[in-house]
């Protein structure tokens, strides 16, 4: 459950917080918040002081039906801001998230990493070849689609199941690259009805025969704020909720908007296991 992150080993028996950075103008919850240098700063300085171990930045929007940007526009978009990063915070862990080989090669020579694909190498044939030559740790999420598609009527016979098969074979083509520090993300609302989602969550300990590491990336979903009927801008206390039921069933990483209250949901499951 240790991972080697640009020589800093992170250990994952006790969960840890991934911050969310979108330097994206369309992102569903922080779309163009973060735009100047100020800004960002300001931004991971805080995810940071309130403990996340990883920031995670992002330059294409993946929410349902975003639009899509080329692979020019996001290296101008992220190349800067992971040199910013690494610039201010020299002992920063920075995710990346991008389903591009080139995009993860050049921001890894910048400084980052982690890989985050929410892909899970089905976008870009040479993701997988990638990862394992610079030998960083790879976030193997499970989309059905593309962000522009996947949720046009999701279907599945058996969803857990169905997810579990996918990690299987990808983790295997892995393995076959000696690419050990491997993630899984089941892709919450990455083609997914909510119905869909909440069978994932209940049953994301028979995740955990997979022997990686699981990240659940809930924060602020419409899972959570359609089931409530409010916004996303509401949906802090059903994020808490809903991260605190991940952990009991085995997420090591929570991937949140809001690093404080991530943070405590964790010393508080922790203190199950005393």
């Amino acid at each position: 459950m240790t991972i080697n992150c640009n020589q800093t080993l992170v250990d994952l028996s006790s969960p840890k917080v991934m911050g969310i950075l979108n330097i994206t103008t369309d992102s569903f919850f922080d779309g163009g918040k973060y735009r100047n240098e100020s800004e960002i700063l300001n931004q991971v300085e805080k995810m940071l002081f309130e403990g996340a171990t990883f920031i995670d930045v992002g330059a294409y929007s993946s929410k349902p039906g975003a639009k899509h940007i080329s692979e020019k526009k996001e290296l101008q978009r992220i190349v800067p801001v992971i040199k910013l990063l690494t610039k201010n915070f020299p002992e920063i862990i920075i995710s990346v998230d991008t389903f591009r080989s080139k995009v993860a090669r050049e921001t890894i020579n910048a400084g980052a990493a982690i890989i985050n694909d929410i892909s899970g190498g089905k976008m870009d044939e040479k993701m997988f070849e990638t990862v394992a030559d610079f030998q960083v740790p790879y976030i193997l999420m499970h989309m059905l689609g593309t962000p522009q598609n996947m949720q046009i009527n999701p279907i599945y016979t058996d969803v857990t199941q169905e997810i579990i098969s996918f990690f299987t074979e990808q983790i295997f083509k892995l393995h076959q690259l000696k690419l050990n520090d491997i993630i899984i993300d089941v892709g919450f609302g990455f083609g997914k009805t909510s119905n869909h989602n909440f069978e994932i969550l209940k049953n994301l300990s028979l995740f955990k025969s997979l022997n990686a590491p699981i990240l659940a990336g809930i924060s602020r979903k419409s899972m959570l704020y359609k089931t409530l009927n409010i916004s996303a801008q509401e949906a802090l206390n059903a994020t808490t909720s809903a991260n605190t039921i991940a952990l009991l069933n085995g997420a090591s990483i929570l991937r949140v908007h809001d690093v404080k209250e991530a943070v405590e949901a964790v010393k508080i499951v922790n203190q199950l296991s005393s």
